[in-house]
């Protein structure tokens, strides 16, 4: 099965025909910046302008934000950067590879999975380190849920400029051909990226409705990854570059597990622990503004 990466991209059914290229040099140097690490900074922007104009909305200050970025980010590239690593070993550390090129991000290779596991691992340690922020772990990832729908759902036409992230034979409405040939055939493809991404922009839409309505705090983050989970577990089984552990592929099972194991915990503390609304960060913040400060006593 091969393919050519200056083929156009063809959606038959839709009727579009495009052939992006992969990147741009600066005018006047040698530098050339790649559309997927563009993209992907464009996500992380969008996320970060959303999530501070709701951040009041879950008990949480600007700059409340901006420290999760600082945080967070650095750990969700080393966590994806990893992830890929460990599942491609021999691609890194196999005969003929020099070892030090697991370090070199630009040629590709992250996993979002990893990103989330290594943000995650962050956020935990930064409120952990600090008793002021550890009332604000769970907000933190509430709101991190939601900035990561639409980080993924921007970020995976990373995936489109770079001719990656599709599935196997394909006949629907969406179908995508970017000339790939299959024992002499051109064959059209499973554009997964695009689900992927549509997905994930209906499941902010849907989370930023239902986090107005929340009953406790980390909920939107178990709704985030019962949503994802399930997707990525349909979708991930479409795709022909997974990451495989024997005869599983890595991606799909952790979606499947992360997808029940949120469900389970949300529906154990809505009908068994039953959350009481005013523990939640907002409304604690709520109460203790509107609470008059105790008068001082007169100098003498």
């Amino acid at each position: 099965m091969t393919f050519s990466d200056t083929t156009p991209i063809v959606f038959p059914g839709l009727g579009i025909e495009v052939n992006p290229p992969d990147g741009f040099t600066i005018p006047g140097t040698n530098f050339e910046i790649k559309f997927y690490a563009l993209v992907i900074v464009i996500g992380i922007i969008l996320a970060v302008l959303y999530t501070v104009r709701r951040s009041r909305d879950f008990g949480l200050k600007a700059d409340d934000i901006y420290n999760l970025v600082i945080v967070g980010m650095p750990c969700a590239i080393v966590g994806a950067r990893l992830y890929y690593v460990i599942f491609e070993w021999d691609q890194f550390f196999g005969p003929g590879h020099n070892w030090y090129d697991f370090l070199n991000i630009r040629k590709g290779g992250l996993a979002i999975y990893g990103g989330v596991i290594g943000a995650a691992l962050g956020i935990i340690i930064f409120c952990l380190s600090s008793k002021k922020r550890r009332a604000k772990i769970l907000p933190y990832f509430d709101v991190t849920g939601l900035g990561l729908l639409i980080g993924q759902a921007v970020g995976r036409w990373g995936n489109f400029f770079n001719r990656e992230a599709f599935g196997g034979r394909c006949a629907n409405f969406l179908r995508m051909d970017i000339g790939q040939i299959e024992n002499g055939e051109r064959i059209c493809n499973h554009p997964t990226f695009l689900y992927e991404s549509v997905w994930n922009l209906a499941g902010l839409i849907l989370l930023h409705f239902l986090s107005k309505k929340r009953k406790f705090d980390g909920q939107v983050f178990l709704l985030y990854l019962a949503w994802y989970g399930l997707g990525r577990a349909w979708i991930e089984g479409l795709r022909t570059d997974s990451l495989w552990w024997g005869s599983f592929r890595v991606s799909q099972v952790l979606a499947a597990v992360s997808c029940l194991a949120a469900v389970g915990i949300m529906l154990y503390v809505l009908l068994i622990k039953r959350p009481a609304p005013e523990k939640m960060l907002v409304n604690r913040v709520a109460a203790e503004a509107d609470t008059p400060e105790e008068p001082k006593e007169p100098e003498e």
